[in-house]
């Protein structure tokens, strides 16, 4: 395909709401940086920082973008393998970096690059080229054996780092992307009534303190405001002060000047959006998540054969996953976790890769009417 037929299939309405997400999320992580917890100018690197981040993720989208998807599909186990590769790397010592309790990064020197990021397109490639070459081989157990081999490595990899919040996103892209490619629903069903009856074991045996704790504040935030319950109550109190029309960019934004809100640049970047620009300004952000979702749901729709549609199907719930439980935890109705809210938070190895992601995105859409196996 000529690169001017690239340009006239994308989809310009997607990118158009990825850059007002952006945007938005530029000026959320200047308000919540410029405050007295910071040092004077230091807000500013944030934003370089993010922006040379966003750089690099448009090149790579573009990088990515412009290999057919097919040629990536033909090479489905060594794209596994890298995946794998990435996750095991992390234990190396030297390279692999510990942040806030988990062994999720590697040093490349000019930043830290958190594995599992990078590891959910390459997850998605892979799995949905399996899912491609068996997709008339969903109805019995002994059918579905090679796809959980195939997934509880990754599953297992990231939760020995620990960081379950990375773990569930996989989950959920590896069970949306099995229901698009047509998995019976009694066993879906029954994964899930496997789950609530071995709930008690997964919690005796399985989940940490303070996974424990994340779970039993999710209920009763109350029970300790001083400390598990804490970030949930000030996160609650921000989105609630922010009122219709919110408290703007001043010293009235106290929940987030006086820095109240935990990792308010990071995970909780929706309460600093909420209190500076009240429910109008939280209204505008859902809605164009809902946009975003809606694009890719139709990129989906329109792909050129089954292989894009579940590329498409697996990136759709992984943002859908990460925008659901990211603003339900600001607002109390989710449990805590350390995932970000794509486009806005700040983070490097985030932005990067959700950009690559879309760039997989695009590769699909703007195929939906051209193969090129070459």
């Amino acid at each position: 395909m000529k690169p001017l037929s690239y340009i006239k299939k994308i989809d310009y309405t997607l990118i158009f709401v990825i850059l007002a997400l952006f945007t938005i999320g530029m000026i959320a992580i200047w308000v919540a940086t410029d405050t007295e917890n910071f040092i004077a100018g230091e807000s500013s690197d944030y934003i370089f920082k993010q922006l040379v981040a966003f750089t690099i993720g448009v090149v790579g989208m573009i990088i990515v973008m412009s290999i057919d998807y097919h040629l990536l599909g033909q090479y489905w186990i060594h794209i596994y393998i890298l995946c794998l590769i990435l996750l095991v790397i992390v234990w190396v010592p030297g390279i692999g970096v510990v942040n806030k309790g988990t062994r999720g990064w590697i040093n490349l020197g000019f930043m830290d690059l958190q594995t599992s990021e990078i590891g959910k397109l390459l997850f998605i490639i892979s799995f949905g080229k399996l899912l491609d070459k068996r997709r008339d081989k969903l109805d019995r157990i002994v059918d579905l054996l090679p796809l959980a081999l195939f997934i509880a490595p990754v599953i297992a990899l990231i939760a020995m780092q620990p960081d379950m919040g990375q773990a569930l996103v996989y989950v959920v892209i590896a069970a949306g992307m099995l229901f698009v490619a047509g998995l019976n629903t009694k066993y879906i069903y029954g994964v899930i009534a496997s789950v609530i009856v071995g709930f008690p074991l997964i919690w005796n045996f399985y989940m940490h303190d303070y996974q424990k704790k994340r779970l039993i504040t999710f209920f009763n935030p109350a029970n300790d405001p001083l400390g598990d319950g804490y970030h949930a109550i000030q996160s609650m109190t921000a989105i609630g002060s922010g009122g219709v029309f919110g408290k703007g960019f001043g010293a009235e934004n106290t929940m987030t000047k006086l820095n109240y809100l935990p990792a308010q640049w990071t995970d909780f970047i929706f309460s600093v959006i909420s209190e500076t620009t009240g429910f109008i300004g939280a209204a505008v952000v859902v809605f164009l998540f809902g946009l975003f979702l809606y694009r890719l749901l139709k990129g989906a729709s329109e792909a050129k054969d089954h292989y894009g549609t579940l590329i498409i199907s697996g990136v759709f719930f992984m943002f859908l996953f990460q925008i659901v439980e990211n603003i339900g935890m600001t607002m109390g109705i989710m449990p805590i976790t350390g995932i970000t809210l794509p486009f806005l938070s700040y983070g490097g190895s985030s932005i990067m890769t959700n950009m690559i992601i879309i760039g997989m995105v695009l590769n699909v859409y703007i195929r939906r009417r051209y193969i090129d196996f070459t």
